[in-house]
Formats: structure tokens, C-alpha cells, sequence
């Protein structure tokens, strides 16, 4: 390892004086009472004890200084090699105070991260309980109610299994979506870019959700006709899926008789930003940071009156960043929300 010495020198250069001068005065006092005064010899005698004292003095500094000094460098990268193994050791004390509080600093900031991390595993794992056991349970009581003795009953029967399938079937839109979250996590988006018509995919996932809009009273709608295609370059089928996790929400925490708006606007730099707009309940501002979390739930009750996995934006919020591209969200509570994001334009 090497070692940097800044100012142990200026020490001995002090200290080695301070003792010369010292002992010239004492030797100088001597001889006057007890002998001849020898100005040669003070001098020879002076520089001679300087030198020595210098060097005496440098060398035990340096090594005083550095043993402690390493025994701290090793302590602390016992807790991190990787942050000062590779630093030469310094004896500069103001050096290593200031590398010592930075360290702690560090991992001050590394610790309070992870004890994020924890709450966010936490609040994760009782999150994926929740939305795993209401399906779970629900085709639990009604296998158990036919087990019993309601398979007797033709229509009872019937109906308990188209229930029970339901259950089943959210239960397997859960894992998809799951699955697909952990696949987007680590990267494995797969895109295929192609040049496709916006306002195309916007029709046709209106056409997908009518039924459910309608179940409601919400109409959905664009904001204005647009007569001609505006192309974009993306991947199609992950651009749709964004689409309908968007509108799909703004149906569901719409309210009744309500709309949802998809509007596309033009950006500079070859960009155009599409909006999905809806006058529902709207979300307090201190839930719009979390909102793309998975399973993270505004209603805190733990009581989902809408179906779903609780990962579409979270899988929104993948999609669209791993085209490079900027999603937001802009919401006051009791007038609605928007949701927008960009996407690359092309001829």
C-alpha cells in the first residue's frame, strides 16, 4: 500500500527545533559555569542534534501514525473492501476524518435504503397474500359447499362452479401478470418495433372495453376526430396493453355516467404524447408517487371492489420505460385523473 505523508514533517521540523534550542540553551548555560564557551562546537553540536532529532522524530511519527491509521483502514473495510482497500493509506489526519465521515455517511444512506427495501418487501408480501387469498378462498368455500352436499342441486351446482371458475380465473390473471412483472423487472421486454397507427389501436381497445364502459355509463371517446393516422414506432401489442391497463382503470374508479377522453398531441423532437383522461374519483396527491408500485392500493381498506391484479400500472410504467419513453400522471381528488405517456412519431 502506499502512503501519503502531508504533514508530519512540519511536526518534526517544529518539534526537532523546539529540542535543539532547548538543548543549546542548557549545554550553552553549562559550559558558561563549567567551562569555556565553544561557539564552533554549539554550532556543530546544534546541527548534529537537529539532524537527529529530526529524523528520530519523522521516523516515529510516520510509523506511530501509520500503524493506527492502518488498523482503522482495516477495520472499517472490513465493512466495505471495495471503498477504501484500493485507497493508499494517508497519516494526514484532516484526510482520514474526512474519508472516515463519508464512509458514514454512506453507509448511513445505505441502511436507511435498505430499511426502505424491507417495508417495501413487507408491504409487498402481505400486498400478494391479500390478492392471492380472496380468490383462493372464494373457490375454496364454494368446492367445500358442493363437497357438502350442494352437488346434489343441478342449478346449485352449476352455479357454485361458474363461480368457482371465476375464482380460478382470477387467480391465473394474478400469476400471468406476476410473471410478466418479474420478466419486465429483469429486463426481458422483447420488443418488436413496427410502424403502426395510433388512433388504430386506440379504436380498437374502445371496441375491447365498450361493454364494460357501458355496464357503467361511461362513454368513451376521443377528443377530437382524427381524420388522418398519426404513426408511431413502438412495439403494437405492448403499446395496446398499455392502453387498455389505462383505460380499463379509468373505468373502473370512474364514476357512473361518467367518460374517459384519449387525446394525442404533437411533441417536439418527433414525439407525440397520448392522453387518457377521466372525470372519476381522482387521487390524493400524496398516494401519485406510489401509484405505479406493484399491488400498491389507494384504498387502504384492503377490500378491492374492482377486479384486477393490481399490477397494471406497474407493468405500464415498465412498457413505456423500456421504450425510453416518459409516462405521468396528473390527478385531483374528486375531479378525475390523466395518465399520459410519449412515444416515438414517424411518416
Amino acid at each position: 500500500m502506499a502512503i501519503n505523508f502531508k504533514k508530519s514533517y512540519r511536526f518534526a521540523v517544529k518539534s526537532a527545533l523546539f529540542i535543539t534550542l532547548f538543548t543549546i540553551v542548557l549545554l550553552t548555560v553549562l559550559m558558561y559555569f563549567f567551562a569555556e564557551i565553544d561557539v564552533t562546537m554549539i554550532v556543530v553540536f546544534a546541527v548534529a542534534l537537529y539532524i537527529f532529532s529530526f529524523f528520530v522524530l519523522q521516523y516515529r511519527v510516520e510509523h506511530f501514525i501509520y500503524r493506527r491509521v492502518k488498523k482503522i483502514y482495516d477495520d472499517v473495510s472490513l465493512l466495505d473492501s471495495s471503498t477504501l482497500r484500493n485507497k493508499p493509506i494517508t497519516t494526514d489526519m484532516a484526510t482520514l476524518t474526512r474519508e472516515v465521515e463519508k464512509f458514514a455517511r454512506d453507509k448511513k444512506i445505505e441502511i436507511e435504503t435498505l430499511k426502505v427495501r424491507e417495508e417495501y418487501r413487507r408491504e409487498f408480501m402481505g400486498n400478494v397474500s391479500h390478492e392471492l387469498k380472496t380468490p383462493l378462498f372464494t373457490v375454496q368455500g364454494y368446492i367445500l359447499t358442493l363437497l357438502d352436499g350442494a352437488m346434489n342441486d343441478k342449478s346449485l351446482r352449476k352455479k357454485y362452479l361458474q363461480r368457482a371458475e371465476k375464482g380460478v380465473e382470477r387467480l391465473v390473471y394474478i400469476v400471468q401478470d406476476l410473471d410478466m412483472i418479474s420478466k419486465l423487472e429483469l429486463g426481458d421486454l422483447n420488443l418488436t418495433y413496427t410502424k403502426f397507427n395510433i388512433v388504430e389501436v386506440i379504436q380498437s381497445v374502445f371496441d375491447l372495453l365498450e361493454m364494460k364502459a357501458d355496464s357503467k355509463g361511461i362513454m368513451l371517446m376521443f377528443d377530437m376526430k382524427y381524420l388522418k393516422p398519426i404513426m408511431v414506432f413502438a412495439d403494437k401489442e405492448k403499446i395496446q396493453q398499455v392502453l387498455t391497463n389505462l383505460i380499463d382503470n379509468s373505468i373502473k374508479y370512474g364514476r357512473e355516467d361518467g367518460t374517459t377522453e384519449v387525446s394525442i398531441e404533437d411533441l417536439v423532437n418527433n414525439k407525440v404524447i397520448v392522453r387518457v383522461k377521466d372525470n372519476g374519483e381522482g387521487i390524493e396527491h400524496k398516494h401519485i408517487p406510489r401509484l405505479f408500485e406493484r399491488f400498491y392500493r389507494v384504498d387502504k381498506s384492503g377490500a378491492r371492489t374492482e377486479g384486477g391484479s393490481g399490477l397494471g400500472l406497474a407493468i405500464v410504467k415498465h412498457i413505456i420505460e423500456g421504450h425510453d419513453e416518459k409516462i405521468y400522471v396528473e390527478s385531483k381528488f374528486g375531479e378525475g385523473s390523466e395518465f399520459s405517456f410519449t412515444l416515438e412519431k414517424t411518416k
